[in-house]
């Protein structure tokens, strides 16, 4: 049952903070809201693995039972720690936006994206996941659009466009495999699996395809990355955190959950492409990176970059690839939420994102120079930071 409310919490602060007037109160009940769902996530995490405390992590009843579909969700490793990543930062995105001027209504937003998120990572229904998965698009889509910068409508829609062609890729894809199930057709994960690797090579292919293009537009992995970088850009600083630090590893954690589990077949086949896209990404998105002026689109470019390493690394379906994906999620959405964090703070004070016009930082704030250096050298895995166990382990199962 804590995994519902972990998902219900977000919902009800959000009707809560919309029906709160704007101003300075509502910044900080958004932070308290989102400081309680931290608290509850806690408790769940203390409780996670110890005797007769299953049931505390699963949950499953009847939903549209026309179509074989329950409202069934269950926290297992993989997933409480994609839960954990939602908990800890939006506290800090939220805490980032006090500068700014955002309504309540903005915070309502970040709060319903949060439970639509959580709900993705806790699906075990492929009709429920695909659910979540497109509602966490909406209110991300009006963060943008609303309080975004120059272009944002012009930029925002390639984004709704591109997520949504990937989304109706995946719909599907799991409905072809849904019609597949045998006897009463049904949407449970488990038998899902099953009737995927009872489908030909061919078959499995074809939704290898469909799936890995949803996922990969969702990271971004070239060559769907096109939306990202203007996105990233144009967006408001909370809502880039949002995208960055969350938001992409829906499509990293669906490799794990549900695309290689899903069509192994299909894995077989093509995951050697699939790695080399990834790859191609990583060097095109650093040489761009390395030529950026704009210190906000430098951090997109190399997000895409991290990001490529950690598809390829996962797609090598090894223990070491799993493990270093699932650990670099956590170690990337940390590091890349305070990297942002920092450019919107340097924007705020200087009016600038222009690195030639920035300098002499460590002079006139040196505390907030240390921590820039150690979110950046975690970002470029030092041995010893946050950024190096799952760069290692992603390149070691990679090789």
């Amino acid at each position: 049952m804590i995994t519902v409310l972990l998902i219900l919490f977000p919902v009800l602060a959000a009707a809560a903070l919309a029906l709160f007037p704007s101003g300075g109160g509502a910044k900080r009940l958004a932070l308290a809201l989102s400081a309680l769902e931290l608290g509850i996530f806690g408790y769940a995490f203390a409780q996670f693995g110890k005797t007769g405390n299953t049931g505390l992590f699963s949950y499953s009843v009847a939903w549209i039972e026309a179509f074989g579909s329950k409202f069934s969700v269950a926290m297992d490793g993989v997933s409480l720690m994609m839960v954990l990543l939602c908990a800890l930062l939006v506290p800090i995105i939220i805490y980032a936006s006090f500068k700014g001027n955002y309504s309540n209504n903005f915070y309502a937003l970040v709060f319903l994206m949060q439970s639509a998120m959580i709900g993705v990572f806790t699906a075990m229904d492929g009709l429920l996941f695909y659910v979540f998965w497109e509602l966490a698009l909406i209110p991300i889509y009006f963060i943008c659009l609303v309080w975004g910068g120059d272009n944002r409508s012009r930029i925002t829609f390639k984004f709704f466009v591109y997520t949504l062609t990937g989304s109706l890729l995946m719909l599907a894809a799991l409905l072809y495999v849904y019609y597949s199930t045998p006897g009463v057709h049904s949407f449970a994960i488990q038998d899902l699996y099953q009737a995927g690797h009872e489908l030909s090579r061919s078959a499995q292919g074809y939704i290898f395809g469909a799936m890995f293009i949803a996922f990969a537009i969702k990271m971004p992995v070239f060559p769907f990355h096109t939306w990202q970088p203007d996105t990233y850009q144009t967006a408001p600083a909370p809502g880039t955190m949002l995208l960055s630090g969350i938001m992409l590893k829906m499509g990293t954690y669906g490799l794990i959950r549900w695309l290689m589990p899903l069509v192994p077949l299909g894995w077989d086949s093509w995951s050697s492409t699939a790695v080399w896209l990834s790859v191609i990404g990583i060097v095109y998105a650093s040489c761009l990176a390395i030529v950026q002026k704009d210190f906000k689109r430098l951090l997109a470019y190399s997000s895409i970059a991290h990001v490529g390493l950690m598809s390829a690394g996962i797609l090598a379906f090894n223990t070491e690839g799993l493990q270093g994906g699932v650990v670099q999620m956590v170690a990337h959405g940390i590091n890349i939420v305070g990297l942002f964090f920092i450019a919107e703070i340097i924007y705020t004070r200087t009016g600038t994102r222009q690195i030639n016009e920035l300098g002499g930082i460590r002079g006139v704030a040196p505390q907030f120079a240390l921590f820039f250096l150690i979110l950046l050298l975690g970002s470029v895995a030092l041995p010893l930071t946050n950024g190096f166990v799952g760069e290692f382990l992603l390149m070691n199962g990679l090789y």
